[in-house]
């Protein structure tokens, strides 16, 4: 589905004809003089620039509408930002769009690795629990779960938190 909406976006943005230095420089001398319409057409001529510089962080987690959406973001801050910096509109928008890309990925990532860790933290809470059961002829206590795990009473209430609210949006699970 997301392929599809950047295939959407894609087919949406090529009705608009990319801007060229020329104009660019027209564009953002009139900026300055607070014209709106100049500034909706900067935006709207870079559409492409910002579609192709987000292609090239496609397939590192992040859907690609996703991407999109931060670099269009990134647009609008670098052209906030553009009076005040002493670089080429281009190139402010070229490294203010990467870095939100690059942040967006890494956020991707590491919210990735938490939930792995947490999935593997159900795992061993849920082998650990039916060996103790088995050997103590009994549910074992948290506080007994989190001695053996050696974790906090808490930690070990969040993971079966986590558990149970995973069972319950569940398609699986039984109503």
């Amino acid at each position: 589905m997301h392929d599809d909406i950047y295939q959407m976006y894609l087919e949406e943005i090529e009705a608009i004809q990319a801007c060229t230095p020329e104009e660019e420089a027209e564009l953002l001398a009139r900026i300055s003089l607070g014209d709106e319409e100049a500034r909706k057409r900067l935006l709207e001529g870079s559409l492409s620039y910002i579609a192709e510089l987000s292609k090239g962080y496609a397939g590192q987690g992040v859907p690609m509408g996703d991407l999109i959406q931060e670099a269009n973001m990134a647009l609008i801050l670098a052209l906030g930002e553009y009076g005040s910096q002493n670089k080429a509109f281009r190139d402010l928008v070229k490294e203010q769009v990467e870095e939100a890309l690059t942040a967006a990925v890494a956020e991707q990532k590491q919210e990735n690795d938490i939930e792995e860790e947490m999935v593997a933290r159900v795992n061993v809470l849920k082998d650990i629990s039916a060996k103790m059961a088995e050997d103590l002829g009994r549910e074992a206590t948290v506080e007994e779960l989190a001695e053996t795990m050696k974790m906090t009473v808490d930690e070990i209430k969040d993971i079966m938190k986590l558990t149970l609210d995973a069972m319950s949006v569940s398609p699986d699970a039984e109503e």
